[in-house]
């Protein structure tokens, strides 16, 4: 759990000096708080003495806005602990153990009237899959299962034959029924907190269809039905997911809950703040468990999972959001074989972005939602609105798809243009994702030689040889020419080269970055930290000619390519840069589909 609230950072202190340590030490590595990398059980995580940044203050903010709420945020931003932390916080069961739990975190010097006045309910909705043929068994055998577990955790509270009353009950429905009416009657209030509330439907949405998701979840819809039970059941309801879909349709607009996603109060309530991030290295670093100077593990990192924002109104306000399953992956990676990744993403995140993509192209992309893609894939941004919501059978509308793209993490808020949003690609983690896609794409028309690439890419990072890496994709884009309406023109063919271009180890590609007053077209920086054998770095400046363009307009265009890319490299900028490489300057000029040019100045 993580939080910086009200500019200021309340951190649980390590009770300890802060000299460097042996790590050796059994009394040192009994002490230091390691990284919960892969822990969403809040319990666990005190007590095992755990690495937390307090979110607890938000606690009483969410109490004061309304007792239904619903909550969407990206996959790997925290969510699971967060809830782990409020079926701790109000369940009676553990009211005894609050302060022993809490100790040290924001709240426990301000616990609210509501603290363990609860009976939590809790699913994870992620647990269920299965056909469609068994989706309705799998379904109530889930809710069966947590229902009984429910009554055998509260069954002091109830009479004697409780436990036993409810599993005779066969159904799910008749279940919550039964325990409402004893609730009631015994007056005792139950909380509900749902996670992952729409992932079994978006997967039945992507591989079943429109009609199988709206028998599921209208009308008598064993879906829908179960959500009918819930708003007179419960004191207090918390839903999460990572799109609005399902909840508009089961809901029929919203009427179960108030929607906070977009609220500026709850912008920083999950994730990471780069201050955090900074406190967990210097944390680390004083303790001898990281060697790394603060300054370059932040300038790694930043690029890759920072600059998530979740509403408007305070995009230039609050600090920027990292994705902090990413950070503590990236953290854990360098505590434990002293250096930085090799991998920026974690392997462990590939499954989320295949689940993306695949309800994204439901009955495959049109195309004009392909086109959306191309855009935001090449020129980085896009202007819309963001849609709080809308039913499954309106995702083809351009604007409920750009915000499908919103509320998955592949767009987020970059600024405010009158009533429209800049919605931009938040990091080099998604933008690979969406190279990825283009590449894909590719593929299909014109097979990609991997191997080749990799050569030709090793060969212009060590050894300076980089004509064969432009040719081989100067060679790639004519071979697309089957899709002139998706790469025609000069930002297209840039989209194109990025997407080539990414994919090469050694950099970290700039696309379009400001050198010494001017924006270059591709700025290939070499990657110290995880490649310092890299001797060659590249600024490439693309041309692109029309067909019908003359030998003097070529010519013209060819001058002003060099008088730009000069100036580019006199930045002292480029220099800190690119360390001790040597820097090419590359000029490729493009006629239609064909090289027309290729040269270093």
């Amino acid at each position: 759990m993580y939080c910086r609230f009200k500019k200021k950072l309340y951190l649980r202190s390590w009770k300890g000096n802060n000299s460097i340590h042996n790590p050796k030490d059994e009394q040192y590595m009994s002490t230091i708080k390691l990284l919960p990398y892969g822990i969403s059980d809040f319990k666990q995580i005190q007590r095992e003495g755990k690495y937390i940044i307090d979110k607890t203050m938000y606690i009483s903010q969410m109490e004061e806005t309304d007792n239904f709420l619903f909550l969407i945020r990206p996959r790997r931003f925290g969510k699971s602990v967060f809830l782990s932390m409020l079926r701790t916080y109000y369940d009676i069961n553990e009211r005894g153990n609050f302060q022993d739990l809490f100790k040290g975190l924001w709240i426990a010097d301000h616990p609210t009237p509501e603290m363990g006045q609860f009976q939590v309910m809790y699913f994870d909705y992620s647990r269920i899959g299965g056909s469609t043929s068994v989706l309705e068994r799998n379904f109530d055998e889930y809710c069966n299962i947590e229902l009984d577990a429910f009554a055998q955790q509260y069954a002091r509270f109830y009479t004697p034959d409780f436990v036993e009353s409810v599993k005779k009950i066969s159904t799910a429905r008749m279940k919550l029924n039964y325990i409402n009416t004893q609730a009631k009657i015994l007056g005792h209030k139950l909380y509900l907190i749902i996670d992952e509330y729409d992932n079994f439907t978006n997967t039945v949405l992507n591989q079943e269809g429109e009609a199988v998701y709206h028998a599921l979840t209208h009308a008598n819809g064993f879906y829908r039905d179960i959500f009918k039970l819930f708003k007179g059941m419960f004191t207090r309801i918390l839903m999460t997911g990572v799109s609005p879909v399902t909840m508009d349709d089961v809901t029929s607009g919203y009427n179960i809950a108030s929607n906070i996603s977009l609220r500026p109060e709850f912008n920083l309530m999950l994730g990471f703040s780069e201050d955090d991030v900074r406190e967990m290295i210097r944390y680390y670093s004083s303790l001898g468990r990281i060697s790394q100077d603060e300054e370059t593990l932040i300038a790694d990192m930043k690029p890759w999972y920072d600059n998530y924002c979740f509403s408007e109104s305070r995009v230039h306000k609050d600090p920027k959001v990292f994705n902090c399953d990413m950070v503590l992956y990236y953290l854990n990676r360098v505590m434990q074989t002293g250096e930085p990744p090799r991998q920026m993403i974690d392997p462990n995140t590939k499954t989320d972005y295949k689940k993306m993509w695949r309800l994204i192209q439901i009955d495959k992309l049109d195309n004009y939602r392909r086109s959306i893609v191309h855009q935001i894939a090449e020129d980085g941004y896009i202007f819309s609105t963001i849609n709080e919501s809308f039913p499954a059978d309106t995702l083809t509308d351009a604007d409920n798809f750009v915000s499908l793209l919103y509320y998955y993490g592949m767009l987020t808020i970059g600024d405010v243009e009158g009533a429209l949003l800049q919605l931009i690609i938040p990091n080099n983690n998604v933008r690979r994702q969406y190279y990825d896609w283009l590449v894909r794409e590719y593929d299909k028309i014109a097979g990609i030689n991997v191997m080749k690439l990799n050569k030709v890419y090793t060969d212009a990072a060590l050894h300076g040889e980089w004509r064969p890496m432009l040719e081989e994709i100067a060679r790639a884009y004519q071979e697309t020419t089957s899709v002139r309406q998706l790469i025609e023109g000069e930002r297209n063919l840039q989209g194109f080269m990025n997407a080539y271009l990414t994919f090469n180890p050694y950099y970290l590609l700039a696309p379009e970055v400001e050198l010494n007053h001017g924006f270059c077209d591709f700025f290939l920086m070499p990657d110290f930290m995880r490649y310092p054998m890299v001797r060659h770095s590249y600024i490439i400046e693309l041309k692109y000619l029309k067909v019908d363009a003359t030998k003097a307009e070529a010519e013209r265009q060819w001058h002003e390519a060099e008088e730009q890319i000069r100036q580019y490299a006199q930045g002292q900028h480029v220099r800190q840069l690119i360390g001790d490489t040597e820097l090419h300057l590359l000029i490729l000029q493009i006629r239609g589909y064909d090289m027309e040019r290729m040269e270093e100045v």
